[in-house]
Order: C-alpha cells, then sequence, then structure tokens
C-alpha cells in the first residue's frame, strides 16, 4: 500500500470553540471550510479536520484514546507562541530522547508536539 497523504478528523460536540482552537490558537491554515467541517493543513501531506459530531453519524469520543503527535522544529519557540495565545502547555519533558510539551483541545484530544530524534 502506498498512502500519498493523511488526514486525521476529529468529531466534536464543542465544534465553534475546537475550531477557534486550531485556526485562532494554534494558527493553522484552513484549505476547506462548510457550516459542520473544517480542514486544516499542518503540512503539504498531512491534515487535521473537525467536524461537528451534531451534523455527522459518528459520535465525538470527547478526547478518549487521541493523541495527536505533531514533529516542529524548536519546542521552546512554539511554548512562548502558544503562551501568547493563551494556550498552557506542560513542562517540557524527555520522551523516547526526544523533548515533548503536550496540551488539550476543547474537544480534550490531547496534543503531543516533540522535537529532536525520530521515533521508531
Amino acid at each position: 500500500m502506498k498512502i500519498k497523504a493523511v488526514n486525521t478528523i476529529l468529531y466534536c460536540k464543542k465544534w465553534g470553540e475546537t475550531v477557534a482552537f486550531y485556526k485562532d490558537g494554534l494558527k493553522l491554515l484552513v484549505i476547506s471550510s462548510n457550516d459542520w467541517f473544517v480542514e486544516f493543513k499542518l503540512n503539504e501531506r498531512s491534515r487535521l479536520s473537525v467536524a461537528n459530531a451534531a451534523r455527522t453519524s459518528i459520535d465525538s469520543g470527547a478526547g478518549k484514546g487521541i493523541t495527536i503527535s505533531l514533529q516542529v522544529d524548536d519546542i521552546e519557540q512554539l511554548q512562548a507562541e502558544l503562551l501568547e495565545a493563551q494556550i498552557t502547555s506542560t513542562p517540557i519533558k524527555e520522551v523516547w530522547g526526544s523533548k515533548a510539551i503536550y496540551i488539550h483541545d476543547p474537544e480534550g484530544n490531547r496534543l503531543e508536539f516533540w522535537m529532536g530524534r525520530a521515533k521508531a
């Protein structure tokens, strides 16, 4: 199998808050949207979408069992940018030979931002 692109879709009860978190808080680029679905660009081949669970046949997972793990170039700079956007992260931790911080979106989904050695 050759996968050409990836899109993770989060089904949310707190849809408006969650869209604002990714758009205004994390400053992700919106590449597609309508009144119940927003697709954000993470990089050239990765997307993160937020769907209004009230408009779909799939319910919200309420953040249970989900971690979105994103590699970044500079964890300290990202942490400062999050603080400026009034998003509180954990302190920087050593994880699997990398530096990482964690935040949660309004729906309860955990985001891990990490830099350093690539995970095996």
